[in-house]
């Protein structure tokens, strides 16, 4: 009978866990579109769930609802069926609340105006950035093509060094923007998704540089995570031992 009780009390737990009271509302208005069905999607360990969903028959105005820990990266998914020759997905920036994302089936990515959420204002304000930087860098892709054709040796020089800096000063960049940003958890999504590879004393500024509450959150936690994973890798490699070379076999010819 015990053992009976304790069960129905496992199973209980278990269905209110997956029972969760949404406390994310996405509403979505799609210009256009008639037809077709509309998903709330995220990552869960590098593979993309779907969290909730509508299939739009007349009616352009959705909803969509899920429950969510902590502010995070998620993807508006139009599967369409209207002989259109791709679909389409929307990544915006979810905070417990409402979002309201406006758009069009024509342009459904670059037609998206999202709001409703500070991560996502801050995101968008970066990615305009970032813009002008990508500008930039086909720029000297167009520069580095004409000196190749042309074999100016000095001309490629002069465009890797321009280069150079352009990637160093995107990375301060995108540094500063986040420990600027340390009350928001986009700050320690950006060190994650942008600068990863940076020199880990820049994370490591970043990380100290979050205020409690967004080092508590699922991105803060990641990049905790990740920090421990480059110490650990820089720590085994600096622990390497030189092979030693016999000085008889220094010199065989």
């Amino acid at each position: 009978m015990k053992k009976i009780s304790i069960l129905l009390l496992a199973i209980i737990a278990l269905t209110s866990c997956n029972n969760k009271e949404s406390n994310l509302i996405v509403n979505a208005n799609i210009d256009g579109l008639k037809k077709g069905t509309v998903y709330l999607q995220k990552i869960d360990d590098t593979l993309m769930v779907d969290l909730d969903s509508v299939e739009v028959n007349g009616n352009a105005n959705i909803s969509l609802e899920a429950f969510i820990e902590s502010p995070q990266v998620m993807y508006l998914y139009l599967k369409k069926v209207d002989n259109s020759q791709y679909d389409d997905r929307i990544d915006f920036f979810a905070e417990e609340g409402e979002v309201t994302i406006n758009t069009t089936l024509e342009n459904f990515v670059t037609d998206a105006k999202i709001t409703g959420a500070r991560n996502q204002e801050k995101l968008e304000e970066y990615r305009k950035m970032m813009q002008r930087f990508n500008d930039k860098n086909l720029e000297l892709i167009q520069q580095n093509f004409e000196a190749q054709r042309d074999e100016n040796e000095e001309q490629l020089i002069d465009v890797n060094k321009q280069y150079e800096s352009l990637l160093k000063r995107k990375y301060l960049y995108t540094v500063n923007f986040a420990i600027n940003n340390k009350d928001l958890e986009v700050a320690p999504y950006l060190a994650l998704s942008e600068v990863f590879d940076a020199n880990i004393k820049y994370l490591d500024t970043i990380y100290n540089s979050l205020e409690p509450k967004v080092k508590k959150s699922m991105y803060g936690k990641e990049l905790k995570d990740f920090l421990k994973e480059r110490r650990d890798e820089e720590e085994a490699s600096e622990n390497i031992e030189p092979v030693e070379t016999k000085e008889n076999d220094e010199d065989i010819s």
